[in-house]
């Protein structure tokens, strides 16, 4: 028989540990249990808007998050204005001159994050942007859902930025995806996509042959391994248009002309792959015609 102290200390260890776990289980913070978002920003001579685009991926309401920045070798202050944000959730990294693709891959090495968002170091993240996308996945999030925003292009002013739905702005297939994008000339900025980490190691990393258009591409292989495409309409994104200092600009440069060649060829492999038909193969060619311009004369 077990004395009557010791029944007391039995009984005030079990309620003490009972309360103890329920403290422990009520008060855990939600950011425990939130997949973490990996926000990779590749810069390039970016000093001019760095910093509007780091504090639009600090204003993230997703709070369990992690910014990366890699300085691919910029001639001007843009590794020092990055570093100034420098904290527990924003590292900043530096290297040779490598290219965006390049760049992008390192990024990735870097991160721990379970959803991945690339973000080009002159655009800007709506302030809901991430958390509208990870709410939409629900409590049982497929990794197979790539999902995309809305986006709208400025010049200087953000808030003037003009949203002008397109017919990809919708829940589609992969295949219908695609056939959207290229045989109507149509596409997704790069920041409207919101991708989990096992499609980005399903689609491999990206291409370091392409100077441009290496986006399109990438984005074709992760929606080779997904299963759907979700729209979720209030993730905005501010894309800049900077012209010709775009790094997407090909003017007179014979070796961008070669890499877009190369970016067509695969879109047009990718595509095909998921279906061969009359359809798929006529959206090809009315894609390679839409580009024709960029090889003239």
């Amino acid at each position: 028989m077990i004395p009557r102290l010791c029944q007391r200390c039995w009984s005030f260890v079990r309620d003490t540990v009972s309360e103890l776990c329920n403290s422990t289980e009520a008060n855990r913070t939600p950011t425990a249990m939130k997949p973490l978002v990996s926000i990779l920003i590749p810069a390039y001579n970016a000093e001019e808007w760095i910093s509007q685009t780091l504090e639009s991926a600090i204003a993230q309401t997703w709070s369990h998050k992690e910014i990366i920045v890699v300085d691919d070798g910029s001639k001007d202050q843009t590794l020092a204005v990055a570093r100034r944000f420098e904290s527990d959730q924003v590292r900043v990294v530096t290297q040779k001159n490598q290219g965006a693709a390049a760049t992008r891959n390192n990024a990735f090495s870097l991160c721990h994050g379970d959803y991945i968002q690339y973000l080009d170091a002159d655009d800007l993240l709506g302030p809901d942007k991430i958390t509208a996308q990870m709410n939409a996945l629900g409590p049982s999030p497929n990794n197979r859902t790539l999902l995309s925003g809305s986006w709208g292009k400025f010049l200087c002013r953000y808030y003037r930025a003009q949203f002008i739905p397109s017919a990809l702005w919708t829940d589609l297939s992969p295949v219908e995806w695609l056939l959207r994008r290229m045989g109507q000339n149509l596409y997704m900025q790069t920041a409207s996509w919101l991708t989990s980490r096992e499609l980005i190691l399903a689609a491999g990393p990206w291409d370091t042959r392409l100077l441009g258009d290496d986006d399109c591409e990438f984005f074709c292989r992760v929606l080779l391994a997904s299963d759907s495409v979700r729209f979720v309409p209030e993730s905005k994104i501010y894309y800049r248009d900077s012209g010709s200092s775009s790094l997407s600009y090909i003017g007179r440069s014979d070796e961008k002309r070669a890499a877009q060649m190369c970016s067509m060829q695969l879109h047009v492999k990718h595509l095909l792959s998921l279906e061969d038909s009359e359809r798929t193969r006529a959206a090809c060619v009315q894609y390679l015609q839409s580009r024709l311009i960029l090889f003239y004369p």
